[in-house]
């Protein structure tokens, strides 16, 4: 291959790699650091209280949480042939509280309004539409994904708890060898393997509804 096909390839590679690292950036603006994922609750009520309770907790959202499940979708939604109505539907039965919706369809027409996608379409499958032309490895694109999903909660920690930004990187950095290893394995699941158990985040998000006073929509 001549050099300048080879450097032609290696250019739109490089492309890739940036605009998925743009679209995956907690910076992205599509409205996230308005949604805490009940994590707010938790942190009001004292379950999250210091970087190692936020760690354990964050941790917990990756590993069984909705994070697991949506990498999944992610996964399943990027695949050739897959069938977007029917994961829409499988996406809506597995959501399980009004916030997390309310997110899932915010963030989803933000990512829409800046990818020319559809602006019904939820999150993940937003997501999925407009990564799956890039040519970037699948474990890359879900390993981004969580580890914006992690970011995010960092942020709402920051911000709502004493807990410096050191601190919040520092567990962020602890956090890359769980997002990596969920990141893998998501690559190859398939709907059998949705199933998640975090019921305290669960009823976390449930509960940051009803607060009397709260700075997130979720």
């Amino acid at each position: 291959m001549a050099t300048g096909a080879r450097l032609a390839i290696r250019m739109t590679e490089a492309v890739d790699h940036l605009r998925l690292a743009q679209i995956m950036s907690p910076a992205f603006p599509i409205g996230a650091f308005a949604h805490s994922q009940g994590l707010e609750w938790a942190i009001a009520s004292g379950r999250v209280s210091d970087a190692e309770t936020l760690a354990d907790w964050i941790g917990a959202v990756l590993a069984h949480g909705s994070a697991r499940m949506d990498a999944i979708l992610l996964a399943m939604a990027r695949r050739p042939g897959a069938d977007m109505g029917a994961l829409r539907d499988l996406h809506d039965a597995l959501i399980p509280s009004a916030g997390r919706a309310r997110e899932a369809q915010e963030l989803g027409r933000g990512v829409a309004a800046l990818t020319g996608g559809h602006d019904d379409t939820p999150y993940v499958l937003a997501l999925a539409q407009a990564t799956r032309a890039l040519d970037v490895p699948p474990a890359m694109v879900l390993a981004l994904f969580l580890q914006g999903v992690a970011a995010q909660l960092v942020s709402v920690a920051v911000r709502f708890m004493p807990l410096g930004q050191a601190q919040g990187q520092w567990v962020l950095a602890g956090l890359a060898p769980l997002i990596a290893q969920v990141a893998g394995e998501a690559t190859k699941a398939g709907e059998d393997d949705l199933c998640a158990f975090t019921p305290g985040a669960d009823i976390a998000g449930m509960e940051q509804e009803w607060m009397e006073t709260r700075i997130f929509r979720s």
